[in-house]
């Protein structure tokens, strides 16, 4: 369905292989790229519109001409002649509605697929800058909501051009019957305008409040459901539901003098041209009994205005549209303006030639080549701030084999240093599709990564093993299935560095024992990094750091830092003086407290689960 440069005349594709540069220096500017970008399709439409609109003021011609020349003349040729051209015109006028209509159809589809697609290609761009500065919520009523305003803005190119040549054609024809009569229709619909243009000012900034507020609202029942499990885990779900009702209710209001002048709006869009008509009739009729026109010209008067019905009511429409798609515009261009954290240019592409150590100065944490470290924090935001300076999500000093992560080009950095999390999406499709997702995985490769996360069971759990559907965000599996899943998938990417961010939060200790111990043999040789509390997972890493404060204070083995590091014993046992650091350091169910002790279980809203589920 493109009309773009790089695709052949013809060709319909969605999404396109290059969907264009925006513009995004002002909501104006952004709208004319999306007409510059589809200029012939525009063109066409400009074409048919004008034609349709046109050719709509051609029956009221025809009729005048059968009534005074076939009619009123007695003449029965003329009248079938006339007939017969007035029944090819109206045909004609069929044919050209449907073309134009099918021509729209394209352009307004074209401009939101071509805006998701330039959104969504620079929201991965953007990585970790996004979510800092836009809400979830807030993409999700972009994509909902301005898209389609931005689509229907595009109106005005076909229609709206071709109403203005209507509503011309329409005077001079006019004119030709009565010079009084083409000025009242000169004169009503700036009139129109006039009476109208204040509402829709009102209408327009009553709805840009209401836009913002739905917006913020938007982003704070996302907030709410992806959260749900530590609202749940904390009992805080009653107070932020009850913070969300109260929103809610302050936003009716608005709610209701948005429909109150959409309705006023609408209502008068619809009286007023009715009226207008109504008016140039009884100027007409006034006319005719006067002798001034004919019987045949009364009934093109007629037919003229009742024609220009259709233009008017698209001046409405599109001095309704431009303002809305405007604001939709802003809201993109917010976006797109949107700058990565990371700047300077980015060249690498090749990993280090031999094993090497990634390094984050502004911590002080070491990665050693070929080793499990853990990485142990009481403030999650700065264990995970460390991850996304190794990742290369924020602009940082640090360093993989002393080259900065910085200077590499951020595709291949991703594709040699991999960051899972519990908020890696999980797309629909079938089991093995979820874990393999690059494809090119053999059974047993599937197999053994999903041995590695302990969830094989889920091959015989699920009818139809590795073919078994799963639901877009694996709804249909639980929470902890979901969990070893996402870590299944990391594994089987097998980059340079994986780096974990609390892998089993979500999984009982039998599960938990058998992942931690697991983990190293898939990953030998290969740099990893878990971050977590866990001590079953704590025990089997080759290195432990302690954070404290954004810096590493202590690093050794689990059991080394039990014995010397106090805060460390805390955190990780939960304060529990009988607990013996040699049996903590060891993988075992009764190695750890009760699940319900820990904040991880606290966290999420599944119940936690054993191998066997």
């Amino acid at each position: 369905m493109t009309d773009g440069p790089d695709l052949p005349t013809g060709t319909r594709r969605v999404p396109y292989t290059d969907p264009g540069t925006p513009d995004h220096r002002s909501p104006l500017r952004y709208l004319w790229w999306l007409v510059s970008m589809q200029r012939r399709r525009v063109l066409l439409g400009a074409t048919w519109g004008s034609l349709w609109m046109c050719a709509l003021m051609l029956p009221p011609y025809l009729m005048s001409r059968t009534i005074d020349d076939g009619l009123r003349a007695r003449d029965t040729g003329a009248l079938v002649g006339w007939v017969a051209v007035v029944l090819a015109v109206g045909a004609l006028i069929a044919v050209l509605g449907m073309l134009r209509h099918r021509t729209m159809t394209f352009i307004r589809a074209d401009a939101a697929f071509r805006t998701v697609q330039a959104v969504t290609r620079h929201v991965n761009r953007l990585g970790t800058t996004l979510p800092r500065q836009v809400s979830a919520g807030e993409l999700t009523h972009l994509q909902a909501g301005d898209t389609g305003r931005i689509a229907q803005t595009l109106t005005i190119t076909g229609p709206g051009v071709g109403a203005v040549l209507a509503y011309l054609a329409a005077a001079v024809l006019l004119v030709r019957i009565s010079p009084v009569l083409a000025a009242v229709v000169l004169l009503g619909v700036p009139l129109l305008a006039v009476v109208i243009g204040p509402l829709m000012g009102r209408l327009h900034g009553a709805e840009g409040r209401y836009r913002e507020e739905q917006g913020a609202l938007t982003a704070l029942a996302g907030d709410l459901v992806a959260g749900l499990g530590v609202l749940n885990g904390i009992g805080g779900k009653p107070m932020f539901a009850g913070r969300y009702r109260q929103r809610s209710r302050a936003l009716v209001p608005l709610g209701y003098r948005v429909a109150s002048l959409t309705s006023w709006v609408q209502a008068v869009g619809a009286c007023l041209p009715v009226v207008f008509l109504a008016v140039v009739t009884w100027l007409g009729a006034r006319m005719a009994a006067a002798g001034d026109i004919t019987v045949g010209e009364l009934v093109a008067v007629y037919g003229y205005v009742a024609a220009l019905l259709a233009p008017v009511s698209f001046f409405v429409e599109g001095a309704d549209d431009l303002p809305r798609g405007l604001v939709a515009a802003r809201r993109v261009i917010d976006i797109l303006a949107l700058r990565p954290e990371s700047s300077g240019e980015r060249t690498r592409t090749a990993p280090p030639d031999g094993p090497a150590e990634l390094h984050d100065p502004e911590s002080g944490l070491v990665l050693r080549p070929g080793q499990v470290t853990a990485l142990v924090s009481a403030r999650a935001d700065e264990a995970r701030a460390v991850v996304d300076r190794l990742a290369g999500y924020t602009p940082s000093g640090a360093t993989w084999g002393g080259v900065e992560v910085s200077a590499w080009e951020t595709a291949a950095l991703r594709r040699h240093v991999l960051v899972s999390d519990n908020e890696s999406y999980v797309f629909g499709g079938t089991l093995g599709s979820a874990v393999a997702v690059h494809g090119g995985r053999t059974a047993a490769e599937i197999g053994r990564a999903l041995h590695a996360a302990a969830a094989e069971d889920l091959v015989g759990l699920l009818p139809g093993g590795l073919d078994a559907p799963l639901q877009d965000r694996g709804r249909n599996v639980s929470g902890g299935q979901l969990q070893r899943l996402r870590l299944a998938r990391a594994l089987l990417a097998d980059p340079e560095v994986l780096l974990l961010v609390e892998p089993t939060s979500a999984l009982d200790a039998l599960t938990e024992a058998a992942v931690a111990a697991r983990l190293g043999a898939f990953r030998a040789g290969r740099t990893t990094l878990v971050v977590g509390t866990s001590p079953l997972v704590l025990g089997r890493a080759d290195r432990v750091c302690h954070l404290v404060d954004g810096r590493v204070r202590a690093a050794g083995t689990h059991g080394e830092l039990l014995a010397t590091e106090p805060a460390y014993a805390t955190l990780v046992l939960r304060g529990d003086p009988d607990a013996r650091p040699d049996a903590e350091a060891r993988p075992g169910p009764d190695a750890r407290p009760d699940a319900e002790a820990r904040p991880e279980a606290d966290a999420t809203a599944e119940p936690r689960e054993g191998a066997s589920r």
